[in-house]
């Protein structure tokens, strides 16, 4: 598992000793980078359900805000990996062992927002329901979702939309964003 791009390309981060982590394969991280890869420069990030820290690392590596950046876990190896893998970067970003729900429900702002959770669980739908009804998208800001491929990705209420959707093998990229107020 490495950086794909930015000023740590290359870098290897730390991986799970056991599978209870799933990382991102490397050809959806491409895939999903490739898709958001004018929106992350100067953006504040919210790596929900972070695991190793990968998809937000890879944010920092591509000029996201390091101290506006978060990463959200419950599971305690987690937030761990997370950690070293940000020291062996040498980035500094917050690191939070909580609820992602329960996180998202405090009503923190951010531009970009990626959501990994275990595929057989519904904390997507809930993640989304939440985002939508605390408002914590920036106007213009992304969501981006990985799912199994099978998973039916829900709609949500303006100002928030479904963009597009993205196929790699067994797993579906969803973006969603929020409209500009006027």
């Amino acid at each position: 598992m490495r950086i794909i791009s930015g000023t740590k390309r290359g870098k290897k981060l730390k991986e799970p000793d056991n599978y209870d982590i799933r990382p991102t394969t490397d050809m959806v991280k491409e895939s999903m980078f490739n898709i958001v890869q004018f929106d992350v420069e100067g953006r504040r990030v919210l790596d929900l359900f972070a695991g190793t820290g990968q998809l937000g690392i890879e944010c920092l590596s591509r000029g996201a805000k390091p101290l506006e950046s978060t990463f959200v876990d419950q599971s305690r190896e987690a937030i761990a990996i997370v950690k070293q893998n940000l020291k062996s970067c040498g980035f500094e970003a917050r690191v939070v062992q909580s609820d992602s729900i329960a996180f998202l429900e405090r009503g923190a702002k951010f531009d970009l927002i990626l959501l990994d959770p275990p595929y057989a669980t519904n904390l997507i739908d809930k993640a989304l329901q939440i985002i939508n009804s605390v408002d914590i998208l920036t106007e213009s800001g992304i969501i981006v979702c990985e799912s199994g491929r099978e998973k039916p990705m829900p709609e949500m209420n303006m100002p928030y939309f479904k963009c597009k959707e993205y196929n790699y093998g067994k797993v579906k990229l969803t973006t969603y964003s929020r409209e500009t107020d006027k």
